[in-house]
């Protein structure tokens, strides 16, 4: 459990769906350059935070936010916009086979990508998903660019320093 994220709230919130045994595998999936896993944490935590504060429904918010990328991988048949197109069917699927989700819930996690997927969102809190889950993966892919072209850069300075005897 990630600890960075402490306020127990929301903790009492996320835990039930954390100890779910699936739910665990996706801290082995690559996802932004980070686990899936830890996407979803944050997503979930930005999604409570703020929903908290425009006094919205920030405990199904929390609980749909955490489950929006649940599932396991795209089918081989998918193309990269197909896979985009329908994740959120496959997490919305997956969701509902071990948790019991609210139409609120049902319609955070369905609609989380659009307007790639055509459908909008019907609840403010989906939308307020929508925007989080989009800048999260903003952060996160830019953050995993920076570790590789600094990992890149060190293994060249190291490759040109050995080269030259420096």
């Amino acid at each position: 459990m990630m600890h960075k994220f402490i306020e127990d709230e929301f903790f009492l919130l996320i835990d039930p769906i954390l100890e779910n045994k699936e739910f665990q595998k996706t801290k082995e999936i690559v996802h932004h350059g980070i686990t899936r896993y830890e996407h979803l944490l944050r997503v979930s935590y930005y999604s409570y935070k703020i929903t908290k504060i425009l006094h919205l429904n920030y405990q199904e918010t929390t609980r749909a936010s955490l489950l929006h990328d649940f599932f396991m991988e795209e089918t081989k048949e998918d193309s990269k916009v197909q896979a985009l197109r329908r994740h959120p069917q496959y997490a919305l699927e997956k969701a509902s086979k071990y948790f019991d989700l609210s139409a609120r819930e049902k319609d955070i996690i369905k609609t989380h990508m659009f307007p790639i997927t055509f459908t909008p969102p019907k609840y403010l809190e989906s939308w307020i998903v929508d925007f989080i889950d989009d800048i999260a993966g903003i952060y996160e892919k830019c953050y995993s660019v920076r570790a590789e072209m600094r990992a890149a850069a060190t293994f060249l300075m190291i490759f040109v320093f050995n080269y030259f005897k420096i």
